[in-house]
């Protein structure tokens, strides 16, 4: 008989054998169904295939590094990432962030703190406010369909990251409010334990711009209020 915990597994996507028996190990301890892959492509088709609940994703890969691995997951997906890296530097935090990963742990780790962290990801989307009550938001053109995760322009259909979409939403839902960089990234990353650097905010500000404005260097959606953050126009013809 399959269990419940077969049908929603969590996939460890580790090149090192040992270190991905390790954090099984530590899942299989708190009650979780850990799978797991030691490459990219691998990765990939267990994905597909068992539709895991959670990803624990290690960017140094054969066959498919963690970034490709991550940018393919977040096109069909919002399953929680969470990113191992072997280097604390601010860009790969950056950059996996903004490619959509929920969170990062840097080599070496407890593994006591990884499923830590993999039950605190898991807790926070069970207690993400639910979005029926408004099931589409329009501005001039540009359409945000929730319950879909959907985003049309004059018709077109836009491809965004999932924090992409849920930072549109935020900003959205409260035109002519001004947001510090703070603010949203709580939106992002609500009851983050680690350190979120507040530059992530501007790079997915500027991935969005690229995506739904005629000239990005001068938005008529999303504007930047200096000094202060962000805010989504409220009247046409409203300068950055």
């Amino acid at each position: 008989m399959t269990s419940l915990s077969d049908q929603n597994p969590i996939l460890v996507v580790e090149d090192d054998k040992k270190t991905a028996s390790l954090i099984a190990l530590y899942l299989e301890r708190e009650g979780f169904h850990a799978i797991v892959a030691h490459d990219g492509e691998t990765a990939l088709e267990l994905a597909a295939n068992r539709k895991p609940i959670f990803v624990i994703l290690d960017l140094m890969l054969p066959r498919l590094d963690g970034w490709e691995v991550c940018r393919r997951l977040r096109k069909d997906s919002d399953v929680p990432i969470l990113i191992l890296t072997a280097r604390d530097e601010e860009i790969d935090r950056v950059s996996g962030l903004t490619l959509g990963a929920d969170d990062y742990v840097v080599k070496p780790f407890s593994p006591r703190e990884l499923v830590a962290r993999v039950k605190a990801i898991l807790r926070r989307g069970q207690n993400r406010p639910s979005t029926h009550l408004a099931p589409a938001i329009s501005h001039r053109g540009l359409m945000l369909d929730l319950e879909k995760r959907k985003v049309m322009l004059h018709g077109k259909r836009i491809e965004l990251t999932h924090h992409e979409f849920n930072l549109l939403h935020a900003l959205m839902v409260a035109p002519g409010k001004v947001f510090t960089r703070d603010e949203l990234l709580s939106r992002l990353y609500p009851k983050q334990e680690t350190v979120v650097i507040d530059r992530v905010v501007d790079v997915h500000i500027g991935k969005i711009r690229q995506k739904i404005e005629k000239d990005p260097s001068n938005p008529e959606f999303i504007l930047t209020v200096r000094g202060s953050g962000y805010q989504f126009a409220e009247e046409p013809g409203t300068g950055a």
